[in-house]
Order: structure tokens, then C-alpha cells, then sequence
């Protein structure tokens, strides 16, 4: 099949494919992995740069397994220069909180040279994401694909089952792109030279002339569209998932509907769409029959915005889509009618000491030296600060539409400590940049959990009222979930899952600017930590025997 580029500046295209076979039903079993993690030169978008790579691949391997099945997987360092830390993203690690894959938070990194051995359980069915958890990795390439399927017949049914992994790319590395985050005066990356699908995208090189063909060249086949065939009339389940750096994407497939009917591992009642909002993080399956003319073939285009309008910036279309989805007749969890706690997050930007920050309620979040999950287990309290953060703002007075003065803004690495095993809302609330008329859609990643999605809206959250509209009947549930421009959404997740879990904007730059926090709950209910998670800040020497 020949394919061609679409006239847009970030947009990548191919065909809908088939892969003759499907995952054969089994008893729960352990499922063995041995990665090799190392730089090498890769052009997925025909520019030339090092990319991180899992056995030679960026994307890496995926996963697959059945409900119920351990995953053993031994990630061998070669970086050489670099720390490495892998996130199993939408695992809850029941049992297992040390083998959460974030660093700072619940292990010591993995050393250049070392070998790190991650076992976990993966007890629900669905399409889930792993990606490096240490500095901005993940924009480098580290990532791929978990897909777990069920024990149990499920609510649709489809003839083949096929992934999607979408990501934006950039040409700068990601060391450079910390240096101007970090600099005085700020220096933005900008938006990003590609996006790909399935690790493959197409840069138009002639943009840059003064680069010359070993650099950039549109003829390697690395970065040849990602190509396969369909069979007509047969019905593809295609799970589609996004692990962005920056870029809230639009997914379409030319001249077919789609009908979503999973998000992030959870049964949705079956809506259907002609594009397929998704922030990183976030994962969805669809359902697509092939049933248009056989005699030619069908864009599948990522991009910012959906062709023809409405502009990227327009939220309507993507609020809408998120109050669509609704969890399945007869998959219903139904939430607490009531919580214990309330915490609002305000979504703030502010500058502390003249360098560019993303807070939490002008709190930017730091990571300390000392993995929280050893300092709490080992109670070392001088490891990090041992005042939590605030659980609201000034809600009468706080403008959430002009740029706030935030002179109060500071760094920390407190930390939410929750009673185990009580109900917990979470209120997202967006604000204004520190630019005038600007607010950006956060999608936030909670580790550990799946939260209620109970409702979303427009403006200030109105602590008295909205409340009162929540769905408390037949909400989703989700381990990722965008906050919209000058919008709110409400969660409400259990505190009982023992351990420390990281809660942050999924958006790379981010979270690396301080856009987290970190909740512990039963943390004297965490078992014996293995010795294979210390080694930095103050756990140097912890060992058990």
C-alpha cells in the first residue's frame, strides 16, 4: 500500500492492519521478560537523534499476559551515564507497592551497569502502559505497551484485537530541554517536530535545508509509515493509547466510525465517535468494523486537532466526550455516596526565585533523595519534609481567569498522609498561566488506584453546589483523567491500597517542573521492602539479609 503525508504540521498516517492470530486463553501463569536498556542513533520520524531503546526497539515490547498471571521482567541498565526507573502505568501493585516504578517515590533508581528484577501481579483485565519514571526518559523513547486479557467473557465482542501507541517527538534531547526549563529566563521547547504512531512518524526534512541527509532523510526506512492490512467485514478491537510528552491528541480513522468501549481497563457503556479525543497517559479500546470499499485505503491520522474543525483549543468537543463516558450496564462499581476527605488542586504556574515553576496551590513539587516508601517504613523523618501540603485555597478570592500575583509560591517535598481505608475527592481545579487568557488541559495519572470519575464542568468549583451533581450512579472509572482548560474534575478514590503513590500532571515538562503530589495510606501495612529498592540519599547500606 502506498501512503502519503497529510498537509498538517504534526500529523502522521496509516492503514488499519491485520495480524492473523489472537491471544490464546490460559491459566494464570508467570510471564518472564529480560530487557536491555540502551541508547541508540534512531530516525522513527527520518531525523537522526539518540533515542532510548528495549532491546534495540523504541517503542519497547509489549506486555501481554492474562488476569491473574505474575510478570517478571529483568531490566538491565546500559545507559552508563544514567539512572533508569520503569513505571508499570495503570498496575495497582497490590501487595507489591515497591515495584511501582517511580523513583524518589517508592525505589532507589536502578544504577548504570545494575540489574533490577520488577515482579508484579496483573489482576485486572485491560490496556495498560509501562515508561521510565526518571527525569523526562519517557520523551526519550522508553515506553510501550501492557495488554492483560480477561478470564471472563466481556461485554463486546470483535474478531482480532490490535494496539496503537501514539506519542509526540522531539528533536531536542531531553537533557537540552531541562536546561532551558531550568534557565534564567525560561526557555519553552515549543511544540513538537512530529507525532508517531506505533514509534514511526514522518518529519518533513526540507523545512530544515542546512541539515543534510545522514541527519534527516525521508527515504530510511526507519521512519516508512506504519503499514498493515484489514480484512474486509471482519470487526478489529484496536486499543489505542497515548504517551505524549506535551500533545493532547485527536485520533481518527478516514471514512469509519469508532465505538469506544474500554478506557483505562474499565467496560464503558459503547458511545460511538468519528475522532477519539485522548490526553497521555490515558489508554481506550474501539471497536471498527472494515466494511467501507476493499479496492483502497483508509488514513488512521493522530493529530492536535480534528479535521475539519474544532481548533485544538476548543473545549467544547473534548468536555463534551469526557461526560460521555460512562461505565458499562452490569460493570457498574458504584462509589461511596459520601467521602471523609476533600482535597482541591488548584493548578497553578508561578516563579520561585525567578525560575519557572507548575504547582500544586503554589506548592511545587520536589522529589527527595530518599524514596518516600523506605523513609516511611524505616521511619527516617529527616528525610523529607514532614508538613503536608494544604488541603484547599482561597476559594472566594482566587481569580482562576486573570494572572494571579502567587507571590506565597515555594518548593516542597511534603507529602499527603491519608487515613487507610477511607474515601478520598479530589477536586482539579484549573487556572489561568502566567499568561493572560491562557489555561492548559492536565491529565493527571493516579498510581496505585482507579478513581470515580464523578463529574466535570466550567469556571470555579463551587464547593456548595456542584457537589450536589455529581454522578454517583454509573460513573467510570480511570487512572488518568484530563482537568480542561479553566475547568474542574471531581474524583473519589479508596485509601486502601498499602504504600506511597505518586499523583502528577502527566504532561513530561510538567511534572518536571513541580505539577505533584504524593499520598501515603497504610504504610504500617507494607510488608517487608526488598533490599533491591535502596542504595541512594540516606538507605546507603540497607540491606537485609
Amino acid at each position: 500500500m502506498q501512503l502519503s503525508l497529510r498537509a498538517s504540521p504534526t500529523l502522521l498516517a496509516l492503514c488499519l492492519f491485520l495480524i492473523l492470530g489472537n491471544f490464546l486463553k490460559a491459566e494464570a501463569r508467570v510471564r518472564h521478560y529480560k530487557w536491555e536498556v540502551k541508547y541508540e542513533y534512531r530516525s522513527p520520524d527520518c531525523y537522526k537523534k539518540v533515542v532510548i531503546t528495549i532491546n534495540g526497539n523504541s517503542p519497547g515490547p509489549t506486555i501481554q499476559a492474562q488476569e491473574g498471571d505474575t510478570v517478571i521482567v529483568k531490566v538491565n541498565n546500559k545507559l552508563f551515564t544514567e539512572n533508569l526507573a520503569i513505571h508499570w502505568h495503570g498496575i495497582r501493585q497490590i501487595g507489591t507497592p515497591w515495584f511501582d516504578g517511580t523513583e524518589g517515590v517508592t525505589q532507589c533508581p536502578i544504577m548504570p551497569g545494575d540489574t533490577f528484577v520488577y515482579k508484579f501481579v496483573v489482576d485486572r483485565p485491560g490496556t495498560y502502559l509501562y515508561h521510565a519514571h526518571y527525569g523526562m526518559q519517557r520523551e526519550a523513547g522508553l515506553y510501550g505497551m501492557i495488554r492483560v486479557s480477561s478470564n471472563n467473557p466481556e461485554p463486546f465482542t470483535y474478531d482480532l484485537d490490535r494496539s496503537i501507541i501514539l506519542n509526540d517527538w522531539y528533536h531536542q534531547s531531553t537533557y537540552e530541554q531541562a536546561a532551558g526549563f531550568s534557565s534564567i529566563p525560561f526557555q519553552w521547547v515549543g511544540e513538537p517536530q512530529s507525532l508517531l504512531i506505533n514509534g514511526k512518524g514522518r518529519f518533513n526534512c526540507s523545512t530544515t535545508p542546512s541539515l543534510n541527509t545522514g541527519i534527516c532523510n525521508t527515504s530510511n526506512p526507519e521512519c516508512s509509515p506504519f503499514v498493515q492490512t484489514v480484512i474486509q467485514g471482519k470487526t478489529y478491537r484496536l486499543r489505542v493509547a497515548s504517551l505524549t510528552a506535551l500533545s493532547a491528541l485527536s485520533f481518527q480513522i478516514e471514512g469509519h466510525n469508532m465505538t469506544v468501549v474500554e478506557a483505562d481497563g474499565h467496560y464503558v457503556e459503547p458511545f460511538m465517535v468519528q475522532n477519539l479525543f485522548i490526553y497521555s497517559g490515558e489508554t481506550y479500546s474501539v471497536l471498527v468494523k472494515a466494511d467501507q470499499d476493499p479496492s483502497r485505503n483508509y488514513w488512521i491520522t493522530s493529530n492536535v486537532s480534528p479535521p475539519p474543525p474544532p481548533a485544538w483549543d476548543d473545549v467544547e468537543p473534548r468536555l463534551a466526550q469526557s461526560l460521555a463516558i460512562k461505565a458499562h450496564k452490569g460493570y457498574i462499581e458504584k462509589p461511596p455516596t459520601t467521602s471523609d476527605r476533600v482535597i482541591v488542586f488548584l493548578n497553578t504556574q508561578n516563579t520561585i526565585d525567578g525560575y519557572r515553576h507548575w504547582s500544586v496551590k503554589n506548592v511545587s513539587f520536589t522529589l527527595p533523595h530518599t524514596p518516600y516508601l523506605i523513609a516511611l517504613k524505616q521511619n527516617i523523618t529527616d528525610a523529607f519534609d514532614q508538613t503536608p501540603p494544604p488541603d484547599g485555597y482561597d476559594f472566594v478570592h482566587y481569580d482562576i481567569f486573570s494572572v494571579a500575583n502567587n507571590s506565597n509560591a515555594t518548593s516542597s517535598n511534603g507529602i499527603y498522609r491519608l487515613k487507610f481505608n477511607t474515601t478520598v475527592d479530589v477536586i482539579l481545579q484549573n487556572a489561568n498561566t502566567m499568561n493572560k487568557n491562557d489555561s492548559e488541559t492536565h491529565p493527571w495519572h493516579l498510581h496505585g488506584h482507579d478513581f470515580w470519575v464523578l463529574g466535570y464542568g466550567k469556571g470555579k468549583f463551587d464547593v456548595n453546589n456542584d457537589s450536589k451533581k455529581y454522578n454517583l450512579v454509573n460513573p467510570i472509572m480511570k487512572n488518568t483523567v484530563p482537568v480542561h482548560p479553566f475547568g474542574w474534575t471531581a474524583l473519589r478514590f479508596r485509601s486502601d491500597n498499602p504504600g506511597v503513590w505518586s499523583f502528577h500532571c502527566h504532561i513530561e515538562s510538567h511534572f518536571y517542573m513541580g505539577m505533584g503530589v504524593v499520598f501515603e495510606e497504610g504504610i504500617d501495612r507494607v510488608g517487608k521492602l526488598p533490599s533491591s529498592i535502596m542504595g541512594c540519599g540516606k538507605t546507603k547500606g540497607f540491606h537485609y539479609p
